[in-house]
């Protein structure tokens, strides 16, 4: 549930990345927050947001087909990718960058998850 919030049942050996983040200590993740994002850490992104991330990377980094399937106008969908690389210093229509952000992403899920726990 912690990075595929979308699946009921995951299985171990098909987590990947997933996998490798959960063991990490929360220092190391702490680490990699901020040297992804710098001092601007970009606040909670909204809803909106982050279903445009998820589709476009979903359509391997296609704005066409992203914005059809979002039911919104190529250009409205190009203005949210400039506004999440003004937020973020990430353009997720380069295919390292698109990369850098799902993880950090699947970072912040992950240490959301372990402030939830009773230590």
């Amino acid at each position: 549930k912690i990075f595929y919030a979308e699946k009921d049942v995951v299985a171990y050996n098909t987590l990947g990345i997933g996998r490798l983040i959960y063991q990490l200590p929360i220092n190391l993740c702490q680490m990699f927050i901020e040297e992804i994002f710098g001092e601007n850490i970009p606040e909670e992104l909204d809803e909106e947001t982050l279903n445009t991330i998820d589709m476009f990377l979903a359509n391997s980094l296609n704005v066409s087909e992203t914005a059809r399937q979002l039911y919104v106008h190529r250009n409205t969908l190009l203005y949210r990718l400039e506004k999440l690389q003004k937020a973020t210093n990430l353009d997720i229509r380069i295919f390292d960058d698109a990369l850098t952000l799902k993880i950090a992403l699947m970072v912040v899920n992950y240490m959301k998850y372990l402030q939830t726990l009773d230590y």
